[in-house]
């Protein structure tokens, strides 16, 4: 969910990520990251309620725990929703410095407590989590990469957090194409409406 409003078709692997973007640098980010196939892998929803199984519950304590295991994360408990197949958060980054931010880590490309290394190690540790309950090392929980929307605005975090809040609510249980979409308004240039998918395959930024 990338700033960047090119289009990337399904099973690209070039990034989403907004190019020449610090995204170590403290601001708000609207997180998507959708499941592998988008399995409905985390619970299911009753009369508009997100009821979390064993693994939807280790998705967000994994989730929670960012908050203790990065000095410079922050996650309010309004701002963030499990789903059967994806999860929505608003990770808050705050200054942690400079010289931390430009410290490269050679073995993933990743700068250290930036936004796509907190990112990867929360899906590595719901991963093993979940496959360590299942028994089933090595399988895939989560589609490859995720969306991230730059929060620009108190407007745009309004209309975010009500669609976290109301995200359950507007769920519709016979998805079997296994392909969705949602719509935010976020005024983005000429009007035109923010638009996320969740397929099989690789996210589209649209």
């Amino acid at each position: 969910m990338s700033d960047n409003s090119e289009k990337i078709k399904p099973y690209s692997r070039k990034s989403i990520r907004l190019k020449g973007y610090d995204y170590s640098q403290p601001g708000g980010y609207f997180i998507t990251i959708c499941t592998k196939e988008t399995r409905r892998l985390f619970g299911r929803i009753v009369a508009g309620e997100m009821i979390l199984n064993r693994f939807g519950t280790a998705a967000r304590g994994k989730l929670l725990k960012l908050q203790s295991t990065y000095p410079n994360v922050e996650i309010f408990s309004d701002e963030w929703v499990i789903m059967p197949d994806q999860i929505h958060t608003i990770l808050w980054i705050t200054d942690v410095g400079a010289s931390q931010r430009l410290a490269r880590n050679t073995t993933s490309g990743l700068i250290p407590q930036s936004l796509g290394s907190i990112i990867s190690q929360y899906k590595s540790r719901v991963t093993k989590g979940i496959n360590l309950l299942r028994r089933t090392p090595g399988e895939p929980v989560w589609q490859r990469n995720y969306y991230d929307r730059i929060i620009r605005n108190n407007k745009e975090l309004l209309a975010i957090k009500k669609y976290i809040t109301e995200n359950p609510l507007e769920w519709e249980e016979d998805r079997g194409t296994g392909t969705f979409s949602f719509t935010i308004v976020l005024g983005r240039p000429a009007g035109s409406p923010l638009q996320f998918r969740c397929e099989r395959g690789y996210p589209l930024d649209l």
